[in-house]
């Protein structure tokens, strides 16, 4: 029989909001083996880890990518194609390598239908797939960012309460005394202070973060890009 290797994952909002359980799709998954006669050499599990991380650096992914690099299975089996990559890019640089080592790719539910990249319509089709999957994620990210740029220019609150603001409900009101102490991070900015320099002086100052805790150099920074004070 063909040896294979399973992959599952799910990130913890997907299985608390959508129900995308990791025993639903290995379910599927050891059907799916059954069924075209591949032997089963290793089932990865993934839970709460986000598919924005490459395959190869993620816990699980890391086995996947070892167990065909060293000639243990010459098929990968996922349900979908964003359960392995994070866009079209990384699917199809990392299926052409496994093409010209022999190892296929199995996405066994891509609307209702199997893929398989041993053959050139399931090669086609996955990078046609590939393709639209990028298309939404950008289509999405756009939508995200004039959502959150209309709530800043209309004063509305937005995830967490940025420095200079107090949320009043749905709205963020000015605090003039953290707006004044952001004016200066500004000016020290402008002047040719680092931003470690700067988080040394809120520190030694006694200026809390929004969240009370102390001012690093990415605290700094996560403040200074904030385009709401634009």
């Amino acid at each position: 029989m063909e040896k294979a290797v399973c992959y599952v994952r799910v990130s913890t909002s997907e299985q608390a909001l959508e129900g995308v359980s990791l025993e639903a799709q290995e379910e599927k998954l050891r059907a799916y083996c059954s069924l075209q006669g591949l032997e089963i050499v290793d089932f990865v599990r993934e839970e709460g880890v986000s598919a924005s991380k490459p395959l190869h650096t993620r816990p699980g992914g890391s086995r996947v990518v070892e167990a065909v690099s060293r000639k243990k299975a010459s098929h990968v089996v996922a349900l979908k194609l964003d359960r392995l990559f994070r866009d079209a890019i990384d699917a199809l640089t990392m299926t052409r390598t496994w093409d010209q080592k022999g190892i296929s790719l199995h996405l066994v539910d891509m609307g209702g239908q199997a893929i398989n990249t041993a053959t050139a319509m399931g090669r086609f089709f996955l990078s046609t797939m590939a393709s639209f999957a990028e298309l939404e994620r950008n289509l999405i990210a756009e939508r995200t960012t004039l959502a959150l740029a209309h709530k800043k220019n209309h004063g509305e609150a937005y995830g967490p309460t940025p420095m200079g603001y107090d949320r009043a409900g749905d709205m963020l009101e000015a605090n003039a005394e953290e707006l004044e102490l952001v004016q200066e991070m500004r000016n020290r900015r402008e002047s040719g202070e680092s931003l470690r320099k700067i988080a040394s002086w809120l520190n030694c100052s006694g200026a809390a973060t929004k969240k009370g805790g102390r001012w690093h150099a990415s605290t700094v920074a996560y403040v200074l890009q904030n385009s709401l004070y634009a």
